[in-house]
């Protein structure tokens, strides 16, 4: 099996680099200290660190006024917690005021899996879609997540990076650069493409090896940016392959297949299918039962891809 990584440590560190190169950067938590794994943050910067408690509203509220002043907050804390409890401030405070701050969703999608719904963070990325001036990213690797976190201190505006505590391998080459608004070509085929985020790119990658043992070449994207969406890859990926299965770790109502399905109607229809939590809360268990559960595992993609395949020959 490949080495598996924890994507909070690339985030940390990767904080920690840009913090050192540019003293406005501070950290707004809510008692997530060690979740987010900003210990580090705090030992090199402790007067560039302020938790003010569980209390998400206040948090995003406070990072505002941070960044009017000059700062560059980045705001981290649960992702069920900050985006649906703040979500006012977030339109409001940070996103009609194109504050500068950067939200850092952590333990996102199915991770939190045995502590049940309440903490399962699937409509994350349908919120923050939905808000004009925020961008939406969704690191699929540590690689990924370290580029993001600098790409992210480097622009001005609001930000939503999405963190998950799922362990994945690196599904990027070592010369891999991230690009705001790309997504990243995997593997290439020609019979159906792939398009997931996250922590579900690993497992769309299996299901083209699965599927390559079927005789069927499959192409995967991994499009980290969810907002704004990369246009020409989804509309290309139709015109190269005319079927599309997306993955992801969330609902599969308005998160990236509710994206590239409004992609896909207005420039180049083909088949689609749109793979993810379908429309109901999620039973309580660990995070890999839950993607079992839901058929988000390498076997379930395969099984989705097949399925379309056969619908558009029968068409």
């Amino acid at each position: 099996m490949s080495q598996l990584y924890d994507c909070r440590d690339a985030f940390a560190q990767a904080l920690e680099e840009a913090a050192r190169n540019d003293p406005r950067i501070v950290v707004v938590i809510n008692d997530s200290l060690g979740s987010s794994k900003l210990k580090g943050f705090k030992a090199a910067f402790p007067q560039r660190l302020v938790n003010v408690g569980i209390a998400e509203q206040n948090m995003v509220g406070v990072a505002a006024g941070l960044a009017n002043g000059g700062k560059v907050p980045f705001v981290s804390g649960a992702s069920p917690f900050l985006t649906a409890r703040a979500l006012e401030q977030i339109k409001v405070d940070l996103a009609y005021s194109q504050a500068n701050v950067k939200l850092c969703g952590m333990s996102s999608g199915l991770a939190y899996g045995e502590l049940g719904p309440t903490h399962h963070s699937i409509e994350d990325l349908a919120w923050t879609r939905a808000i004009a001036n925020l961008t939406v990213v969704v690191p699929a690797d540590p690689l990924e997540t370290a580029q993001a976190v600098h790409e992210a201190a480097r622009l001005s505006g609001p930000f939503f990076l999405r963190i998950s505590r799922m362990p994945v391998p690196q599904v990027h080459p070592a010369d891999y650069r991230f690009r705001l608004g790309k997504a990243s070509w995997l593997r290439q085929g020609s019979d159906i493409t792939l398009i997931a985020t996250g922590v579900m790119v690993a497992r769309a990658l299996e299901a083209a090896a699965l599927l390559a043992n079927d005789g069927i070449e499959a192409a995967v994207i991994n499009m980290a940016t969810i907002r704004p969406l990369d246009r020409e890859a989804v509309v290309e990926a139709a015109r190269r392959s005319g079927a599309i299965v997306t993955v992801e770790e969330h609902t599969i109502y308005g998160g990236l297949g509710g994206a590239v399905a409004e992609a896909v109607v207005t420039t180049y229809p083909v088949p689609m299918r749109i793979l993810g939590v379908p429309g109901v809360f999620a039973p309580t268990g660990s995070p890999e039962y839950l993607l079992e559960h839901f058929g988000l595992t390498p076997a379930g993609i395969r099984a989705a891809a097949l399925e379309l395949l056969k619908a558009r020959a029968e068409q």
